[in-house]
């Protein structure tokens, strides 16, 4: 005798399986605990529940869309966004699926196809709509640019529009693919930025491609607050470029790939004006990162209070070309012809590394953004925040400084 079936499923003779529709129209809300079709007096027919059910129209945005199959296994789920599929992932016994976040105050479709241990099957369908966003997070910038070569040291750099509350959930979706494994970390800086690079005493592998994801959509980061879109972000790591300093022997070598390809003499920082127990005249000794060039840049001596025409107090203004920034405390590796005659001698410089005017040139259309200069001899320690000077702070620090206190592999 044939079992009868309930509404919304069909039987037809001859078939090897049964097949439900989902066709009644469940009533929604943020407490719609989802929907279940099967047909339960009859074991041989699995049975599909999908959350959040069809027609609610407030669901969650970082609760995703999960799907699960009772006496039986998930055969295939597809969950649509105007006809786009959204990403998720099966369950290793495929009795579940989830999706990941999902974009606030969008309407999505679901269906979902399970079958029995019998060969019996189940089809639903479902929509429903997520909560719309009270307020946006979104990516304002990222750094390095778009498909720009960058040395091995580069980090990346996320600003947002506002400040993060739920720094986890964020960190979560960042990713960071490259062609060859790299181990690093993300470090918050403060409430709205975010900088990940790699692990002390490793740089980038030279020649490959790096490529940033940020899958913000539906990740929920604060009160009422939610991302609504993706970002993603792809550049390439150049050459190998390292630039090593003796502020003591007063020069610099430049290496390629690990072959050394230039060497300058150079003068550096002379030291004497001590504000707040700094030596702000001093160049400072550490690892740093080149940051951006400037032909020319116009240096000032109102950086530290003191009115250019102030000679007596040692104001100047000065036309500098071809000039390679790498702190925030305004040290360049620039060209000085005034200098010549202390380079490779003495340190004249307000903590510049002065260099001559043809080998200034080279470097200032040699080197990348997020190149090594790793500067010895003085007193003056480089901060671990002065620019890009990260590699300053070391690396267990550098990790308590994720959200999610973790380490991050690339490959």
């Amino acid at each position: 005798m044939q079992r009868r079936l309930s509404a919304g499923v069909r039987a037809g003779a001859g078939m090897a399986g049964v097949v439900l529709l989902f066709t009644t129209a469940c009533s929604g809300g943020e407490k719609d605990s989802g929907v279940t079709v099967g047909d339960k007096g009859d074991a041989s027919v699995p049975q599909v529940t999908i959350n959040p059910g069809n027609g609610n129209t407030k669901a969650k945005p970082e609760d995703g869309v999960v799907v699960t199959a009772a006496g039986g296994t998930l055969e295939q789920v597809a969950v649509t966004l105007k006809g786009k599929p959204v990403d998720g992932a099966m369950a290793a016994d495929k009795t579940s699926w989830k999706s990941r976040t999902l974009r606030p105050g969008a309407k999505y479709q679901v269906t979902a196809v399970a079958k029995s241990p019998k060969g019996k099957t189940a089809t639903v369908n479902a929509a429903f709509a997520t909560l719309k966003a009270a307020s946006e997070l979104s990516i304002v910038d990222i750094t390095p640019n778009k498909n720009e070569k960058v040395g091995v040291g580069m980090p990346i750099q996320v600003t947002f529009n506002r400040p993060v509350a739920d720094k986890k959930a964020v960190e979560s979706a960042l990713e960071v693919k490259s062609t060859t494994p790299a181990t690093g970390a993300w470090y918050w800086t403060n409430d709205t930025t975010v900088i990940f690079r790699t692990k002390n005493g490793t740089w980038w592998a030279p020649n490959q491609k790096v490529t940033f994801t940020a899958k913000l959509a539906g990740v929920r980061s604060g009160k009422k607050t939610y991302g609504v879109s993706d970002a993603a972000r792809g550049f390439r790591i150049g050459d190998a470029h390292m630039v090593t300093v003796s502020t003591k022997k007063h020069k610099l070598i430049a290496t390629k790939n690990g072959k050394k390809v230039r060497t300058w003499p150079i003068s550096a920082g002379r030291g004497g004006r001590v504000v707040n127990g700094v030596d702000t005249y001093l160049t400072t000794s550490g690892v740093h990162l080149t940051m951006g060039k400037e032909n020319p840049a116009i240096m000032t001596s109102e950086w530290m209070g003191v009115k250019p025409d102030d000679k007596k107090n040692g104001g100047y203004k000065e036309v500098i070309p071809h000039a390679v920034r790498i702190s925030n405390s305004g040290e360049y590796i620039h060209s000085m012809a005034a200098t010549v005659w202390a380079q490779g001698r003495q340190n004249v410089s307000h903590g510049c590394l002065n260099s001559p005017p043809a080998d200034a040139r080279w470097y200032y259309q040699w080197s990348y953004r997020g190149d090594p200069v790793i500067i010895t001899g003085t007193k003056r320690k480089l901060e671990p925040l002065n620019g890009w000077s990260y590699y300053q702070m070391s690396w267990d620090r550098w990790v308590k400084g994720s959200a999610l206190d973790r380490t991050v592999t690339t490959g």
